[in-house]
């Protein structure tokens, strides 16, 4: 089973040789986080998205400008969320050396949504790379296709579609995944993120990890991760659910 260790700082760190290690860091601001990080493989961002929860910044534009150039210093790979009338604003601005690789649409059809009118039914993110940066659509082929690619017989590698359908864990949709948080995102639409951008052992930072989300996945993948959030209380969240997921694995 995977030791879990507690530090006086609240830091926790999970590693077992058979899962790979997970480092829950003190809560903290993302800019702090992102400044105190060495480098990593892949940066996912999930900011509020200035909508009315987690509150309204007038100048949200312009701060979440600075956390993604932040995080374009120390990854060759960034991943930012939001819905798609916020993230155009970032698209004429991005950070020298970065280019975007793919605008993609996390795509849900069970919303609650009781605005009258046009209901909400989408998710943006935007996969910026570093110029150089290795991408790794091979991760999304079956046996077959593997089995050509490593052969050198494929001229061209298919990835996975940009548009990610997968439901919001609501009601009795993948119960076993909820945590409570307000806004979790599930595991289907993170892992092909970090499939795309790692290979194993390859590390994943998640400055804004909410419920653990990225977390879980990690270790479902074999990738090393770096979780941490501004909120205690999300972070005793991802504590619980990562040491749950260790438990598991591990038989006990």
């Amino acid at each position: 089973m995977a030791q879990i260790q507690m530090f006086s700082d609240t830091n926790i760190s999970v590693k077992s040789k058979d899962i790979p290690a997970i480092d829950i860091l003190p809560a903290a601001d993302v800019l702090e986080t992102l400044g105190s990080s060495a480098e990593v493989n892949t940066v996912i961002l999930d900011p509020w998205y200035n909508k009315g929860v987690g509150g309204t910044k007038p100048d949200y534009h312009e701060w979440l400008a600075t956390i993604i150039c932040a995080a374009c210093e120390i990854s060759e790979h960034v991943f930012v969320w939001g819905f798609p009338e916020i993230l155009a604003y970032q698209i004429p601005n991005l950070p020298k050396g970065f280019a975007l690789v793919s605008w993609l649409t996390w795509y849900y059809k069970n919303c609650p949504s009781v605005i009258r009118g046009w209901r909400s039914a989408q998710n943006a993110c935007l996969h910026l790379a570093r110029e150089g940066a290795s991408v790794y659509p091979e991760h999304f082929l079956n046996k077959e296709q593997l089995a050509r690619f490593k052969a050198g017989k494929m001229r061209f590698v298919p990835g996975p579609p940009s548009v990610i359908e997968a439901p919001l864990n609501i009601g009795f949709i993948r119960q076993n995944e909820q945590t409570g948080h307000p806004a979790q995102k599930p595991l289907a639409v993170i892992k092909p993120l970090i499939l795309m951008s790692t290979q194993a052992d390859d590390t994943v930072l998640d400055p804004m990890c909410g419920s653990g989300t990225t977390g879980e996945a990690c270790l479902q993948l074999n990738r090393r991760a770096v979780l941490c959030d501004h909120s205690e209380e999300y972070l005793s969240i991802t504590e619980h659910r990562i040491a749950n997921y260790s438990r598991s694995k591990n038989g006990g």
